[in-house]
């Protein structure tokens, strides 16, 4: 499975230019879950850098109790490979009833996302 479709591609990186204009973009919806099947690891993300397709900017929860948010590489989330060969996968169902800060400042207080 594509962790991106082009249509949510279209919105991250709708996002990302609103963005780099100057735009402050921490009260929209995350547009993309992705989470590990086999492991606690889970990010939101709300923009695609339009310079840098490559990065996306969201709330990552890698299960140690800091979420926080950042930029992540996307070719490097593609790579990663679990046991029996497993990968990351998008949630396809995931629909945000939330702001990407709303869902930051529930994560910090109770140490994890919840989804």
């Amino acid at each position: 499975m594509k962790l991106i479709t082009k249509e949510l591609k279209r919105q991250l990186l709708k996002n990302g230019a609103a963005a780099a204009d100057g735009i402050d973009t921490s009260d929209c919806q995350p547009v993309l879950k992705i989470f590990c099947p086999w492991g606690a690891a889970t990010w939101l993300f709300s923009e695609m850098d339009p310079e840098n397709p490559d990065i996306l900017f969201g709330l990552c929860d890698l299960g140690h109790g800091t979420p926080e948010l950042g930029g992540v590489s996307l070719s490097e989330l593609e790579s990663v490979s679990g046991p029996a060969g497993l990968k990351l996968e998008r949630d396809r169902w995931f629909s945000p009833d939330k702001t990407l800060s709303e869902y930051a400042d529930e994560a910090r207080a109770k140490g994890r996302l919840v989804v």
